[in-house]
C-alpha cells in the first residue's frame, strides 16, 4: 500500500478573480501530474477564503457593547472581537489574547478562524484586514469537484482544510473544514480485527488524516504550497459533508 502526496510548486498568489479550479488545473499541468480517478486534492482554506472574497477591513467594523465588554479581558482590538462574534454561535472559553468558540459552521475553533497573517492585496501587505473563513466550504469543495471532474473526466475527491488547536495537546494541526467525493468518518464498528475481536467503538476520521498529512507539506509560514495532491487514498470514494466530523453536544465530555 502507498500513499502519495504532492505539494503543487509554484501556485500564483489568490485573489477574489481566481477560479481555483482553473488554477489547480494550470499549477498541475506545470507540475506534469497525471491526474487518475481516486485522486484527492486537498487545497488550504486561505485561497478558498481569498477566491471567495472574504476579505474584511476593520476601519469598516464598529464593535458593539458584548465585543466591548469582552476587549477589557481578552486583549483583542474590540473590532476583531465583533468579526468573531458575528461569526460565531457561541463563545466557550476566553483568555487573555484567545477567544475559543462554536463557529457558525458548527465546529469548535480558535478566534472564529479569522487569520491576519499572509494577507495581501495587489501585493501589499494589508495591516487592517482580515480574512474570514469560507460561508460554505462544504458548497465550495463541491463546486471544485464537479469542476474538475467535468474538465479532467476523473472521479476526483476535494478537501479543505484548516489549522486548529486541539484539546489537551499543544500545536495546530490540520483538520477538515469543508469534503466533497470523500468519506468525512469511517465506520468499522462490526469489523474484526486479527484475532477476530468484533470492533465496537472504532470509527476513523479519515478526512481529518488525510488533511493532517497535507498540512506537513503545506507548511505554517511561508512556504506558498496551498495546494496538494493525494494519490492512494486507502478508503472508497463516496460523498459526504463535514456534518460527518462534528461531534454531537450531548455526546461532548469537553463542553
Amino acid at each position: 500500500m502507498e500513499l502519495l502526496l504532492r505539494a503543487l510548486d509554484n501556485v500564483p498568489e489568490v485573489d477574489q478573480k481566481t477560479n481555483l479550479s482553473s488554477l489547480i488545473i494550470e499549477v498541475s499541468t506545470a507540475n506534469h501530474w497525471i491526474w487518475e480517478d481516486g485522486d484527492i486534492v486537498v487545497i488550504a482554506q486561505k485561497i478558498v477564503s481569498k477566491s471567495e472574497d472574504r476579505f474584511v477591513n476593520l476601519s469598516d467594523v464598529i464593535p458593539g457593547k458584548r465585543a466591548l465588554s469582552y476587549a477589557k479581558h481578552v486583549q483583542k482590538d474590540p473590532r476583531l472581537i465583533e468579526l468573531i462574534l458575528q461569526e460565531s454561535k457561541r463563545v466557550l472559553r476566553t483568555r487573555g489574547g484567545l477567544m475559543i468558540v462554536q463557529h457558525n459552521l458548527g465546529f469548535i475553533c480558535a478566534n472564529a478562524g479569522i487569520d491576519h497573517s499572509n494577507i495581501s492585496i495587489k501585493g501589499r501587505k494589508q495591516e487592517d484586514w482580515v480574512l474570514l473563513l469560507p460561508v460554505d466550504p462544504d458548497l465550495s469543495a463541491k463546486a471544485i469537484q464537479k469542476s474538475l471532474e467535468k474538465h479532467l473526466m476523473k472521479k476526483i475527491g476535494v478537501l479543505i482544510i484548516d489549522s486548529h488547536g486541539r484539546v489537551w495537546r499543544e500545536g495546530v494541526v490540520g483538520v477538515s473544514i469543508g469534503i466533497s467525493g470523500l468519506p468525512g468518518v469511517v465506520d468499522c464498528r462490526g469489523k474484526r480485527d486479527r484475532n477476530e475481536y468484533e470492533l465496537k467503538i472504532t470509527q476513523i476520521a479519515v478526512a481529518d488524516e488525510l488533511a493532517a498529512a497535507a498540512s506537513l507539506l503545506m507548511g505554517q509560514a511561508a512556504e506558498g504550497r496551498p495546494i496538494v495532491i493525494a494519490k492512494g487514498f486507502p478508503y472508497n470514494l463516496r460523498e459526504s459533508d463535514l456534518s460527518e466530523l462534528i461531534r454531537k453536544e450531548s455526546e461532548d465530555l469537553f463542553r
